[in-house]
């Protein structure tokens, strides 16, 4: 009796749950459609048309037009080391002492040579006047006359070829003491006193900053597009703008060793922290489009296929429409579009997860 009692109330509220599912009529219920309660709320913007800028990112090496490397004419120990890095010097200060006492040395001797040498040209020069007078009044014979005029000249070549020793040898001891030749700020000092340096030895260098240059290697497939004049942008650690300037030199030939092209352009504009031989990200404008750009977060990729939502007008309102894109470079944060909008569309750019093709959606 019970347990017929109880099949008769389960199948009782089996038929209460089915009449609340049916609707007027006894159709079953459905959600509102279109526009309704049931639509999703998503971000819409509607896509208009921008300047748009195609360019090409770059690491560029920074290399200064005032660089200078110091390297000793001479060889020797350095006794003195008159600067450190990173001091600003002035055309012809000193830098470094090399040991200057052979060459005084091999000086004294030639300058005591030459003095011998004066003695002999005041001897035969009073020789050859006194004899003069003797030839004239018939006293000595031509051959004696001659024989002291030849001695004086011999001795006057003498001494002239130790003048230009002697002048030699102080211009040679002037090379001991090593001084700037440009303006400018000096680079690594790895040479310390005590050392011994030779003519190939690299001292320092000395960089001027006020003629840098960003040297640009641009691959052959791009070099087509260069010329000189256009835009070039330095970007900072974040990718935001620092310095602009335009290319002023384009390499005739191609690096047969990276198949690249060089261009440079002269960092009239640059931020005070570059310096010499820095690596920086260089971006290259090569022109302007009008062009539709949509957010990157707008964008979903299957299988190597981009897509985005439209908000497209359905019969009972807007529904969210899946279109396949084509996309181009990417400028901050957003895509540029080759294909597949058109201005005009109502791009979804927020709630994306929570919608699906043909699903209904209301703008935010």
């Amino acid at each position: 009796m019970c347990s017929q009692y109880s099949r008769v109330l389960s199948l009782l509220l089996l038929t209460a749950a089915a009449a609340c599912n049916r609707g007027a009529g006894g159709a079953p219920a459905s959600g509102p459609a279109g526009g309704g309660r049931g639509a999703a709320a998503v971000g819409v913007v509607t896509l208009q048309e921008k300047p748009v800028e195609i360019s090409s990112d770059f690491i560029s090496t920074v290399r200064s037009l005032n660089s200078t490397t110091v390297q000793p004419q001479v060889e020797g120990r350095v006794t003195k080391v008159f600067v450190k890095s990173g001091d600003v010097v002035r055309a012809g200060s000193p830098i470094v002492q090399i040991d200057p006492e052979k060459q005084q040395a091999t000086l004294q001797n030639t300058e005591s040579q030459r003095a011998a040498r004066v003695a002999d040209v005041t001897y035969w020069k009073g020789q050859v006047e006194r004899l003069q007078t003797l030839l004239k009044a018939g006293a000595i014979s031509q051959n004696e006359f001659d024989t002291a005029q030849h001695n004086l000249d011999a001795a006057q070549a003498q001494m002239a070829a130790l003048d230009a020793q002697v002048q030699e040898g102080r211009v040679q001891l002037q090379y001991f003491r090593l001084t700037a030749p440009t303006a400018g700020i000096i680079g690594d000092m790895p040479i310390r006193e005590g050392d011994r340096v030779t003519t190939s030895t690299v001292i320092t260098t000395i960089d001027d900053k006020a003629g840098l240059e960003a040297y640009i290697q641009v691959p052959v497939d791009q070099a087509p597009e260069l010329r000189v004049g256009l835009q070039t942008q330095i970007l900072d650690a974040e990718g935001k703008v620092v310095a602009s300037n335009p290319i002023s030199f384009i390499a005739p030939r191609v690096d047969p060793s990276t198949q690249t092209v060089l261009a440079k352009a002269l960092l009239k504009d640059s931020p005070p922290t570059v310096r010499v031989q820095q690596f920086v990200k260089l971006r290259v404008i090569w022109r302007s489009i009008s062009g539709l750009t949509i957010p990157v977060t707008a964008v979903s990729r299957i299988n190597g296929q981009y897509f985005c939502f439209v908000a497209e007008q359905g019969p009972n309102g807007l529904v969210a429409k899946q279109k396949p894109i084509q996309v181009g470079q990417v400028k901050g944060n957003d895509y540029i579009v080759t294909s597949g909008l058109k201005t005009g569309d109502k791009l979804i750019v927020t709630g994306i997860q929570k919608i699906a093709d043909g699903a209904p959606v209301k703008p935010e």
